[in-house]
């Protein structure tokens, strides 16, 4: 009888394990996490944004419709999509043009290729009666949207050398795994009809990024310096992007059109030998 109260025992004690084991796994899983964010928060449907940054700016009136144009040849793309292994930044700025509803976002990426593939399937009959796919129904886009990055990644020099000499042993640790990431970013607005820029726009950020002996400083640390030593670079250069983007929306508030004399196109001002009058 001892035995086999024994087993008993033991057998109750490992599934209570076990399930302890399960409810801690689960308990690890945040959806939503903070952790887990960048700048770029939130949502957006129609004009209607939720949990938005609120320092994005917003319009009270759409100015046009929009498309984010990379140019994928560019060096500062390879280094984004390669070195870094962080993907295209047209997603992050299609979800802030459309929470500060400043503009309607038009696709002419990847999604582009569907649109046209449906069409193909309207145009050789394969779909139903009524499903309108027919010409005329795509949206003109009134500007195009440009990013361009250029990246810097500081080693922290002196800062390190003071915090190891204010801290003693625990400075120096943290301060030999300190480090400035910046980022800046540059925004520009074309009008698409025209091919004329209407507006330009930098931006920046910067990310002090805590490691200690080769691992990110959890803790009080890590939330203080925004020490994700993982996604550091892919949060800076989001944070700069908003920060152009801003710049931009300011821009558009205040803009007034540039004059030529004559109309744009039509010679300029600045002559030069040779050239008809």
């Amino acid at each position: 009888m001892k035995a086999r109260f024994f087993s008993s025992t033991l057998s109750a004690t490992t599934m209570a394990a076990v399930i302890s084991m399960q409810l801690t796994g689960c308990a690890t899983m945040q959806m939503g996490s903070t952790d887990a964010k960048t700048v770029a928060t939130g949502s957006a449907g129609g004009e209607v944004a939720e949990n938005a940054n609120p320092q994005l700016e917003r319009c009270a009136t759409s100015l046009g419709t929009l498309a984010v144009i990379e140019d994928t040849s560019a060096p500062w793309y390879g280094i984004l999509t390669g070195q870094m292994q962080l993907g295209s930044t047209t997603p992050v700025l299609k979800l802030l043009v459309q929470q500060s509803n400043c503009f309607v976002v038009v696709d002419r990426g990847k999604a582009m290729g569907g649109m046209m593939s449906e069409r193909a399937l309207q145009a050789s009959g394969e779909l139903r009666k009524g499903s309108r796919f027919g010409k005329g129904q795509m949206v003109a886009a009134d500007y195009s949207l440009s990013p361009s990055i250029t990246f810097s990644n500081q080693s922290a020099g002196g800062a390190g050398a003071m915090v190891g000499g204010m801290f003693g042993i625990v400075g120096a640790l943290v301060a030999s795994g300190l480090s400035f990431k910046e980022a800046s970013t540059l925004l520009t607005l074309v009008e698409n009809r025209s091919g004329v820029q209407v507006a330009a726009a930098e931006g920046s950020a910067r990310n002090v990024d805590f490691n200690l002996l080769g691992g990110a400083v959890g803790g009080g640390l890590g939330g203080l310096g925004g020490g994700y030593s993982n996604t550091a670079e892919g949060k800076v250069i989001v944070a700069a992007f908003t920060d152009s983007y801003n710049n931009i929306v300011r821009a558009t508030r205040a803009y007034r059109a540039q004059h030529v004399k004559g109309g744009l196109g039509t010679g300029g001002k600045l002559r030069v030998q040779g050239g008809k009058q």
